[in-house]
């Protein structure tokens, strides 16, 4: 009856293993719509023979427990993709607001600064049309109606520009508060895993943990490094720690120059994560790089044009056969010149549009002012002395060897070809992050054909299990009846 117990026993157990199997398959199924859920696969194991007389006999199959079907090294590519995708395309976004300001006003949108290269234009073919007639009142008022509004321009860029580097200050602030919200999990869910399974995989838990580092790396640039016990260590793309195990340090900010600096611990790592990816790796670009570049340019454009307009007109004489004065305020530098910009003529009388000594009649002075609109180096900047004192050096030029219309022409080009280029990395990387995420879906992802073969074919194990199960219960009756065959009910 010994050789019958045993063969109840294996059946038994191979019994309770495919109801363990069908589990694990019942489960994905169940899951397959949940975002971040990997697919289980249940584990077999022998069962450890029985040795009798030298030989050993098979003693069935226990099922395990299951285990998740991931490869982190794909996960980890994945992650990194996400980084980079991340920041782009925060980047571009902000980008395309900058663009957006510098583009012809066809609307009445207010977040439009107008079209400051017809106003350059403007500007200048106004001082064209005051030289037919340079006595005339009405063509003197346009020349500084011309002047206020290139100026209002200007000025209104630059503030606008200003508005946004203070959104995007406050948009990469925010950002900590979602950081050391998912460091702080990631933490404990170290705890959790290295508690329960620290040989092995930790299930929901790990798919968890997953999670909130996908969602990280969207944020931040991260590395990751695995540790003792199925732990994970997260640092900064600049080496500082985010997280050690069951340790979560906190990132923090603080204001330095005008702007928040972020820190962990005492650390400033505002510098490197402006290159570390995530969306806090695109705002800083964006506010850090891409408008104080653009600034910088324009308030190039907005000192060159009031200094040589004004260093003209100096060497002019007015309608009150006086020599003409400052048609715009002037900045002693060239930062901050546009959002400063501003016409500080009231009177066209003052306009000099006869050269030095000549009468009212005269318009050589407004022909000179004409000419600056097409002149990379006017003869007014010799031996002109900046409003800081300073006089330009040899072969020095205000809009670096430029006319006022090619240099503005040269800034849009340049910060077009910027938004392409970034534009061209974020379809690049996206494409990337689609990629890797299809081959993960593929390996880790529930699909339910798959799931219905594999629940198929471990029925139909549970259904031959069964029937061995009723053939012994039908020898073990007949045993007992002495040989005589028994129906079992």
């Amino acid at each position: 009856m010994g050789t019958i117990n045993s063969a109840f026993s294996i059946i038994s157990g191979a019994l309770d293993a495919d109801q363990a199997a069908l589990g694990v398959v019942s489960n994905n199924v169940a899951n397959a719509n949940t975002t971040g859920y990997t697919r289980e696969i249940p584990n077999w194991q022998e069962n450890q023979p029985i040795d009798i007389g030298g030989v050993q006999s098979g003693t069935g199959v226990t099922e395990t427990g299951a285990t998740s079907v991931r490869d982190r090294v794909l996960l980890e590519r994945l992650d990194q993709q996400q980084q980079l995708a991340s920041a782009s395309s925060t980047r571009l976004a902000a980008l395309n607001t900058i663009e957006a300001l510098f583009t012809p006003d066809t609307g009445s949108s207010s977040s439009k600064a107008g079209d400051i290269g017809s106003d350059i234009t403007g500007f200048f073919s106004s001082f064209s049309s005051l030289e037919a007639n340079p006595t005339n009142n009405a063509l003197r008022q346009q020349v500084l109606s011309a002047a206020s509004t290139l100026a209002g321009d200007l000025s209104s860029a630059a503030a606008s520009l200003g508005s946004q580097k203070a959104a995007l200050d406050q948009e990469a602030s925010g950002v900590t508060t979602q950081v050391n919200a998912l460091t702080t999990s990631i933490a404990q869910l170290n705890l959790q895993i290295q508690s329960t399974s620290p040989n092995g995989d930790a299930g929901t838990l790990e798919d968890q943990r997953q999670q909130d580092l996908s969602q990280l790396s969207q944020l931040i640039g991260i590395n990751q490094v695995t540790t003792e016990n199925n732990g994970l260590s997260i640092t900064t793309t600049s080496g500082q720690t985010l997280v050690s195990e069951g340790t979560a340090y906190q990132l923090t900010t603080g204001m330095s120059g005008g702007v928040t600096h972020f820190y962990v611990g005492t650390t400033d790592v505002t510098k490197p994560l402006m290159s570390g990816g995530g969306q806090l790796g695109g705002y800083l670009q964006a506010r850090d790089g891409d408008i104080p570049t653009t600034l910088t340019q324009l308030d190039q454009l907005a000192f060159g044009i009031s200094t040589e307009v004004n260093a003209q007109n100096a060497l002019g004489t007015d309608l009150n056969g006086k020599s003409g004065g400052a048609i715009f305020s002037q900045s002693t530098q060239a930062e901050g010149s546009a959002a400063s910009m501003s016409v500080k003529m009231t009177d066209p009388n003052g306009i000099a549009a006869a050269a030095s000594g000549s009468g009212s009649g005269d318009n050589a002075n407004a022909l000179a002012m004409a000419n600056l609109a097409s002149s990379s180096d006017p003869p007014v900047l010799n031996g002109l002395t900046l409003p800081d004192g300073q006089a330009l050096a040899a072969g020095q030029t205000l809009l670096n060897g430029k006319t006022p219309t090619n240099y503005y022409s040269m800034f849009v080009t340049t910060l077009g070809s910027t938004v392409s280029q970034v534009q061209t990395e974020n379809t690049a990387q996206n494409a990337s992050v689609t990629q890797l995420q299809t081959q993960s879906n593929a390996l880790s992802g529930v699909n339910l054909n798959d799931e219905a073969s594999a629940m198929m074919t471990i029925e139909r194990s549970y259904q031959a299990a069964s029937k061995v199960f009723t053939m012994l219960d039908t020898l073990m009756a007949s045993a007992l009846n002495l040989g005589s065959q028994t129906t079992v009910t």
